[in-house]
């Protein structure tokens, strides 16, 4: 099974929040997760986003000045 799912790590929970937040008013459909165990991050948060919009995620993200750790397909 093929996931279409990416996930964002992030150093902080404050950054997740305020990814989370900046996303959705953007049009994106995220979610707040626990980071999977595959992944190894300084926070226990990560946001879950469609895969095939990763770049556009990407751009807003940096636009936003948001600190990210990684951005991994899921």
């Amino acid at each position: 099974m093929v996931s279409n799912y990416g996930v964002i790590l992030f150093h902080t929970t404050s950054s997740a929040m305020k990814a989370e937040k900046i996303l959705k008013q953007g049009g994106f459909e995220v979610k707040l997760i626990p980071t999977p165990r595959q992944f190894s991050s300084d926070c226990g948060i990560s946001l879950r986003f469609d895969w095939e919009q990763a770049g556009a995620v990407r751009m807003l993200m940096e636009a936003a000045g948001v600190e990210v750790d990684a951005v991994h397909p899921l």
